[in-house]
């Protein structure tokens, strides 16, 4: 096994459980590896401090599996964390019942770059790094055995594997698709997923808790949801006794499945729905020239600053988005808003909301912060796992 020895004083974050060393961190690289094969990492002084997946071609040089530099990644290592991972989301009775669950969701739990969803029978795994990628067959084995599901569906086509040296990959891995249409239920109400051509693994699994929280703040309300992708959070809007749900996304395709989702939930009131495909920022432009008031308004843009060198110019974007929502809330409404992009920490983003509403004029106050579903852990030794931060206002 290859050995890659830490530059002096570069060990303090292995100390610290931390998952990722970058390339800055490396010394130099003892005997031969390729792109995801294990690795023993080493203090400057060649104390074994854990094993890791190599990366040549990344600037997080290697992600570790372990802290324990005695333990073997093999196949029977993938069993553990699989098994593991399902396990935690089995005793929170939070879960119980749910069609849609994250099974695993990568560092925080102890398997860097490995993604799953479940959504029924069937598991949709992403796999982001060159570890996670190499390892393809024993994390798709543990997943079946762990959860006894029919089918494995491969969406590893996110842009993060270019960084790795990783071609897309997508694909049945095991079983192969059903004859019905995939759908879940999800507190009460129906979704089909597109696993194949949906964002992601198909479905926001992480806002399921936060689409439950608009359902109980709907009754009675006009409800805008901008960014609305196929439909979740109208959808429990419209469940919670919503006056009117208008939905906002550029992509036709999105909400033609939307509209789908509608029709799979007859009981729903489908003549208070209206979608509106539309450039968000430009519409919303639109209805403040328009004098056009709401409620409660949703913002759950896509990912603005997908890391720390992208924070200032999304930060600029996370502001312009959320003046328009609090000039178009009427006395009293309700700011449903999130970021889930990692180079905007929680402090960062309170800063922005809290310009915006002081440009917009608005007195406001955070009535209660958001993040996601328990299903998406955050380790602590792992805060960049909290990608997803959000903020519920309410304004004078």
């Amino acid at each position: 096994m290859a050995q890659l020895i830490l530059a002096p004083d570069k060990e303090r974050s292995v100390f610290k459980r931390h998952p990722w060393l970058f390339a800055g961190s490396v010394a130099h690289l003892v005997g031969r590896a390729r792109a995801g094969d294990t690795v023993e990492i080493a203090a400057h002084n060649g104390r074994p401090l854990g094993k890791a997946a190599f990366s040549p071609k990344s600037q997080i040089r290697a992600r570790l599996w372990t802290f324990d530099p005695e333990e073997t990644i093999d196949d029977a290592f993938f069993k553990r964390r699989v098994a593991a991972a399902v396990a935690r989301r089995a005793a929170l009775p939070e879960l119980a019942g749910q069609e849609g669950v994250r099974l695993i969701h990568a560092e925080s739990d102890g398997l860097p770059g490995v993604i799953a969803d479940r959504y029924g029978d069937t598991v949709v795994v992403q796999l982001t790094s060159a570890g996670a990628d190499k390892w393809r067959n024993a994390i798709v084995g543990a997943l079946v055995k762990a959860t006894g599901c029919a089918r494995v569906y491969e969406r590893s086509d996110s842009d993060v594997r270019g960084l790795e040296g990783l071609e897309p990959v997508t694909g049945w891995v095991h079983g192969e698709a059903g004859g019905a249409p995939l759908s879940i239920d999800e507190n009460g109400v129906r979704l089909g997923i597109d696993i194949a051509g949906g964002h992601k693994t198909g479905f926001y699994l992480d806002q399921r808790d936060n689409r439950l929280l608009l359902r109980q703040l709907a009754a009675g309300k006009s409800v805008l949801n901008c960014f609305c992708y196929t439909g979740g959070f109208s959808l429990q809007a419209l469940a919670g006794g919503a006056e009117s749900v208008l939905s906002i996304d550029s992509s036709g395709r999105a909400l033609d499945q939307a509209r789908a989702n509608l029709a799979l939930n007859p009981s729903l009131p489908a003549e208070r729905a209206e979608w509106l495909e539309a450039d968000v920022f430009e519409a919303l432009r639109v209805f403040r020239k328009e004098g056009r008031q709401f409620d409660l308004i949703v913002l759950d843009p896509p990912k603005f600053a997908p890391s720390a060198a992208h924070a200032d110019r999304a930060s600029r974007a996370y502001k312009d988005i959320n003046l328009l929502g609090f000039r178009l809330l009427k006395p009293g409404g309700l700011l449903m808003t999130y970021s889930c992009s990692g180079g905007i920490g929680l402090e960062l983003f309170q800063k922005i909301i809290a310009g915006a509403a002081l440009d917009a004029g608005r007195e406001a106050r955070i009535v209660r912060r958001l993040a996601g579903s328990p299903d998406h852990p955050v380790a602590l030794n792992f805060p960049e796992g909290e990608y997803l931060k959000g903020l519920l206002v309410q304004v004078d």
